[in-house]
């Protein structure tokens, strides 16, 4: 049996890019995929183009929220599927037949698919894979103690089971890690996907608010792994920033 494919998208004042994030859901060749759209109460004509697509969009509700998360979270409580995937309004999916080759590589006991993603500019022009243009590094056998330095996999690429997430912490600018290690906590098997999944445009809520961001992601892994391990792990990220910055591997 297929599995079906809860995918998520939020919206705020986005009215140029939704069209391009909802096509790239809707042009799959896969069937078995619910597309929910949670808008914040846009001002501007985002939420008359999501009403547009009609029935082809399985569930739409436009509300304000308090954040990106609390709308994340409103996603979660409408899904139905048995995997659910956030692709954000500016995000969109890589391929017309992504979503058929990354459920070909779904085993029984698989909790958690996950693969690469693709940054891009504003102009929507490739800049490389993300494991290849910045310092984190997509692992093959993903785990939780794998984000003991960093966000290791995106938010883009990471498709948990519906019953092994919980909630977003919410007005924590790291809750999307500390939700992608609960999940990996109760995942039975994660599956790598050798694909890229989907694109994504540098930028967003973290890097503009970057200090406040840090602050948040070292209090999220000092729950998740200890005081003194926490400590010794990001000596090494800024250890890991300094040499990347330096050879001008990374830019991003």
């Amino acid at each position: 049996m297929q599995p079906k494919i809860s995918i998520i998208t939020v919206t705020y004042n986005c009215e140029q890019v939704i069209g391009k994030t909802i096509d790239s859901v809707l042009r799959q060749t896969y069937e078995a995929i619910e597309l929910i759209v949670v808008d914040g109460a846009s001002k501007d004509k985002t939420f008359e183009i999501v009403q547009a697509y009609g029935s082809r969009i399985a569930q739409a509700i436009s509300e304000p929220d308090n954040g990106l998360y609390d709308a994340m979270n409103k996603g979660l409580k409408l899904a139905t599927g048995d995997f659910v995937w956030f692709v954000n309004a500016g995000d969109w999916i890589h391929a017309d037949d992504t979503v058929e080759q990354m459920v070909s590589f779904c085993e029984s006991n698989t909790d958690i698919l996950y693969g690469e993603v693709m940054l891009v500019d504003p102009n929507g022009t490739e800049l490389g894979i993300r494991s290849q243009v910045t310092t984190q590094q997509l692992p093959q056998n993903l785990n939780w103690k794998s984000l003991k330095k960093g966000m290791v996999v995106s938010h883009q690429g990471f498709l948990p089971k519906l019953s092994i997430v919980q909630p977003y912490i919410p007005n924590n600018l790291a809750a999307d890690i500390d939700w992608v290690i609960n999940a990996l906590k109760k995942s039975r098997k994660n599956t790598f996907v050798p694909l890229v999944l989907a694109d994504f445009e540098i930028g967003g809520t973290s890097r503009q608010h970057h200090k406040l961001s840090l602050q948040n992601r070292y209090s999220i892994l000092r729950k998740h792994y200890g005081f003194i391990p926490n400590l010794w792990h990001h000596l090494l990220i800024l250890l890991r920033a300094l040499v990347y910055k330096i050879s001008g591997k990374t830019k991003y």
